[in-house]
């Protein structure tokens, strides 16, 4: 339970005590202002606390909005404050600042919020729009502040801000104009927004099985579930800015089931696949390896340069007059093929043709979408003049996933010639000569595990110096590519029974990594341990040790199936063990992605 204090009586006829009951909150009213500080003190610990002036006029979203998101320590609107637990004695300190003689007590909560800003404390203040919220000081104000009030419906401005700001053309126009209100129904029935995206989940691994029935029937049902599944996606983000139920475990589970739908269901197809003598396992592979090293370049440049300082560009600059050009904005938003888009052809492809059409669709609008991503974001990072961050180079060599073998290579190497290379220069010839290798050599071959050998010490090179170079963005995908572009290469070539779903597994495992990497670094809580990281050998250990795998079990039949096999299995379960652990117990911030995942 919350506790809202008002520092006053309400005025007569006032519905402010049940809008904040109505709110969740219990409403304790203070019989003069100077007792505020007294109900303050007896709200148990740990309680959120919302101070409200008794003269408070305005919509119930606006004290919603104001008072109830769970993502910042202190919020404010006209007439109402709220704070976290964390932030109490701050509004404790400046509660009694306040009621020192000689303060101006006009406007309390205004008083207080520019206190806890000077205290240190961040007071988020959200954008109201068309809804009121203001404090009257006579009756001729208060009238007109009433009529504002009746002259906007809020619950329906609370519906279209339950949509995100910035989704794709197939998400706007196909999707939300219904989801909104499955949303509001969920609401209303006391739905939580974890509860929907488990059912999300749950949808597209039935539309996974459905698929694998390798019968056009099933490719009908998992095109329809699949599209089922996404409604129910979206309906979650629109439930928690509905209701305002964020929370750190379903920004995780949001974003973690995403990739389990869509690889669970490249699975599905190539299982179905095969009960028809077609062998996709390499394509599925292709397209997971494709889709995350994208996401990766993402990840990557916008942990550059959020916080860069002088971050314009002249290409920039062309991207802002683009925009103004309404058109422009879907057509740009349509061609990288985000989410929304790629389901629904998945979807369709899925129900009307077979798998193997489905991922070369899938592929070639997947390799434009990033190669036109790409390419913006390097001519961005080339011609705009930005320093780059501590922080974001931290953050960058985190992503790098470097283990143990890059450590000690760096401690060998110290401040030789190899040092003093660009660590893009580094990155590309360790990528390029590990693939090369991988393609070039037969499988087993020991001279691709001297290339291996050879990654590892570029690799490790590469990262000895903070990534604050204009593309060292560029790191974390190449080695991504690298070290997956591997395993599917050998698992290719080795033509060994069942080689390939495992290479599948393996880089599934692997790959929930780097996505649960980004994420904590995301939601402020840094990278995950480094006793994770060497366990697992990081990018550079585990390609060498695939590649050794590779050359002592080439003669040895499905014993390098089974070996995969077992290095997924122990990867997805340190890596999941951990993950569950630390989102379950985490402090972290409820954060929420207001853009559309790619």
């Amino acid at each position: 339970m919350s506790t809202a204090i008002l520092t006053g009586p309400p005025a007569p006829g006032s519905s402010l005590d049940g809008d904040l009951r109505s709110l969740g909150f219990d409403v304790r009213t203070a019989a003069r202002p100077d007792e505020t500080g007294a109900l303050l003190a007896a709200v148990p610990a740990g309680e959120r606390v919302a101070l409200v002036d008794p003269r408070f006029v305005g919509h119930v979203h606006a004290l919603r909005l104001a008072l109830t998101d769970p993502r910042f320590p202190a919020a404010a609107a006209p007439g109402a404050l709220t704070v976290q637990n964390g932030a109490r004695p701050a509004l404790a300190r400046a509660l009694t600042a306040a009621a020192a003689p000689g303060t101006d007590g006009d406007d309390l909560t205004g008083t207080l919020a520019d206190a806890l800003d000077a205290d240190g404390v961040a007071v988020h203040r959200p954008q109201l729009g068309t809804l009121v919220a203001t404090v009257p000081t006579d009756a001729e104000a208060r009238h007109e502040a009433r009529a504002a009030v009746d002259a906007v419906d809020d619950e329906a401005v609370r519906l279209r801000s339950a949509v995100k700001a910035h989704d794709g053309f197939f998400t706007t126009f196909f999707i939300s104009p219904y989801s909104r209100y499955i949303a509001r129904w969920c609401a209303r029935r006391g739905l939580t927004p974890n509860q929907v995206t488990t059912a999300s989940l749950l949808t597209a691994l039935i539309a996974a099985g459905c698929a694998a029935t390798g019968e056009r029937g099933g490719y009908i049902a998992a095109g329809v579930l699949l599209l089922v599944s996404f409604v129910l996606d979206c309906t979650d983000g629109q439930l928690a800015r509905y209701a305002l139920k964020y929370s750190t475990m379903g920004a995780w589970l949001d974003a973690t089931f995403d990739r389990a739908k869509e690889y669970a269901f490249y699975a599905g197809l190539a299982l179905g696949a095969a009960r028809n003598g077609d062998d996709v396992w390499a394509l599925a592979l292709g397209a997971m390896i494709l889709m995350t090293c994208r996401h990766v370049v993402d990840f990557s440049f916008n942990e550059a340069n959020h916080d860069a300082t002088a971050n314009t560009s002249p290409t920039a600059a062309l991207s802002d007059r683009l925009d103004s050009l309404g058109w422009t904005v879907w057509a740009r938003r349509m061609i990288i093929l985000p989410i929304g888009e790629r389901w629904a052809m998945i979807a369709v492809l899925t129900a009307v043709t077979n798998p193997r059409i489905v991922f070369w669709a899938l592929i070639i609008g997947c390799a434009f979408g990033a190669c036109y991503t790409t390419a913006g974001r390097v001519l961005r990072s080339l011609t705009r003049k930005a320093k780059r961050t501590d922080r974001a180079a931290q953050a960058l060599a985190d992503l790098a996933d470097s283990g143990p073998l890059a450590a000690l290579t760096n401690r060998i190497l110290g401040r030789t010639g190899i040092l003093m290379l660009p660590p893009l220069v580094l990155a590309l010839i360790a990528t390029g000569a590990m693939l090369a290798a991988a393609l070039g050599r037969p499988f087993g071959s020991d001279q691709t595990v001297v290339a291996a050998v050879f990654y590892v010490v570029f690799a490790g090179a590469s990262v000895a110096r903070p990534l604050k170079g204009a593309l060292d963005w560029l790191l974390p995908p190449l080695f991504r590519a690298a070290e997956y572009g591997t395993i599917l290469i050998l698992a290719a070539r080795s033509e060994v029974n069942g080689a390939l779903p495992a290479a599948y597994g393996l880089v599934a495992a692997v790959a929930y990594h780097h996505y649960d990497t980004v994420y904590r670094i995301r939601g402020g809580t840094g990278a995950p341990p480094t006793w994770l990281v060497r366990t697992i050998g990081g990018h550079e250990g585990r390609t060498l040790l695939v590649t050794v795998l590779a050359a002592l079990l080439a003669s040895r039949g499905n014993d390098f199936t089974l070996a995969l096999t077992a290095l997924a299995v122990t990867i997805a379960l340190v890596v999941l063990v951990e993950s569950i652990r630390f989102w379950v117990s985490s402090g972290a911030p409820a954060v929420h992605d207001e853009g559309e995942t790619a």
